[in-house]
């Protein structure tokens, strides 16, 4: 396991029940004294950005679970250079945030693309401490964010390919079932 960071992944443990992150792989964005943000990368909402904001009627993109905190709120995970403005960082090649002025004026342009950038309604927080407990308690697995699983065109294997990206023994961990009386 590797140390908590921004630019980190947090993989549900594969026993965890909360249905809010049962095989979830969340991308932390940032993490600090005060507290930490992620987003949840691997949960598709049965949505396109178009259903949720009228000035974007062109945009055919897909929208995420990006967790259970203040779900009425969109945020942006995208790996476009020229969305720097208003983003942040959070390893190479991803970025988090950016001016949604020019995202609309990219999208009217044709020039995003849907494996560039993903919209994500709500998000995953932890009060001061809290996620460093969580760790602690062996709640999430970490492993280092990458590009590829983030941007994945089927989110549905992210929770086991990111398990896999690790070796063992979570390569073993990835087939595990969800009920382990169905062993």
């Amino acid at each position: 396991m590797i140390s908590a960071e921004s630019g980190t992944f947090l993989i549900a443990d594969p026993f965890l029940k909360d249905p809010h992150f049962l095989r979830t792989v969340i991308l932390l964005c940032e993490h600090n004294e005060e507290g930490s943000f992620g987003l949840v990368v691997n949960r598709l909402l049965p949505m396109r950005l178009s259903d949720l904001l009228t000035d974007f009627q062109d945009a055919d993109f897909p929208v995420y679970y990006g967790g259970p905190v203040d779900t009425n709120t969109l945020h942006i995970i995208h790996r476009i250079p020229e969305l720097k403005p208003g983003s942040h960082p959070i390893q190479k090649n991803i970025f988090w945030g950016g001016d949604i002025e020019t995202i609309h004026e990219l999208i009217n342009q044709k020039k995003l693309k849907t494996n560039d950038i993903r919209f994500y309604l709500g998000y995953s927080g932890w009060s001061a401490g809290q996620l460093n407990h969580e760790l602690k308690e062996e709640t999430w697995i970490t492993g280092k964010g990458n590009q590829d699983l983030v941007f994945m065109q089927h989110p549905d294997n992210c929770w086991k390919n990111a398990l896999q990206t690790l070796g063992e023994p979570y390569t073993q961990m990835a087939s595990y079932p969800i009920d382990p009386q169905l062993n």
